[in-house]
């Protein structure tokens, strides 16, 4: 069986992505932020720090960096905003966040394993969740946003990073062929496993991107929805509130 279509297996059933997403988070935690450097040319710094931005973080309130890997998005807003901020990092996979907990960095306050689908929180329990390439890898988007609605409290916000879809359609096949072989080639390199990162393009594939995502969110109750494009659409921020004041 070809690698893509060993992965499209995996992927395309939603009871079987969510093991399939921990197992191969797990497998490369070690090295995540490393490779992350690399794919980006450490570009995603700034790309997370216009998520921050969006996010308009202010002192006092709670966030939850959702899907949080070693907790970049916990650690920036908390240094962005200071030791008032109270954050709660959480992932599906523990080697991920056992990671981040020995990451240098101001401290967080809780590092907690949980699914985006059924997140261990009382109703109401944040003022922002921050996702940072996160919703691609929910098994179900829909029913994910409709979470992460409910942990808001009133007038919340959701802000969210992820690869993107380019409205220009060659831009968008190019861009896609460009990960087919660049992150086969990066992932054999750094992590002697081409399918480490071959997961990305096949995702991107079946994610329906910012415009997409802006669609869903709507859909799902959110209000004042938007989507930014970065590097032409290549990379995109979407974000909406939770109705109320």
């Amino acid at each position: 069986m070809s690698l893509t279509r060993r992965i499209a297996t995996q992927i395309d059933d939603p009871a079987a992505k969510r093991g399939y997403v921990q197992g191969l988070f797990a497998g490369i935690a070690g090295r995540y932020d490393l490779m992350n450097d690399v794919m980006s040319l450490g570009r995603h710094r700034a790309w997370k720090r216009r998520v921050l931005e969006v996010a308009d973080l202010r002192p006092g309130q709670r966030v939850l960096d959702l899907a949080a890997g070693t907790g970049d998005l916990a650690r920036s807003a908390r240094e962005a905003v200071g030791p008032s901020l109270d954050v709660v990092a959480t992932d599906l996979t523990v080697e991920m966040l056992q990671v981040g907990l020995r990451r240098p960095g101001p401290p967080i306050r809780g590092w907690i394993a949980g699914d985006a689908a059924s997140l261990p929180y009382p109703d109401a329990s944040f003022d922002r969740v921050l996702v940072g390439y996160g919703l691609r890898n929910f098994a179900d988007l829909k029913g994910a946003l409709v979470e992460i609605l409910r942990c808001l409290a009133p007038g919340g916000r959701l802000v969210s990073l992820d690869f993107g879809q380019p409205s220009n359609g060659a831009l968008r096949r190019g861009y896609l062929s460009y990960l087919d072989v660049s992150t086969r080639l990066l992932g054999w390199a750094i992590q002697r496993n081409a399918e480490a990162y071959a997961y990305i393009p096949e995702s991107l594939r079946r994610f329906p991107g910012q415009r997409g995502v802006r669609r869903l969110m709507e859909e799902c109750g959110y209000e004042a929805c938007g989507a930014l494009n970065l590097l032409l659409g290549m990379m995109g921020v979407n974000y909406g509130d939770r109705p109320g004041s």
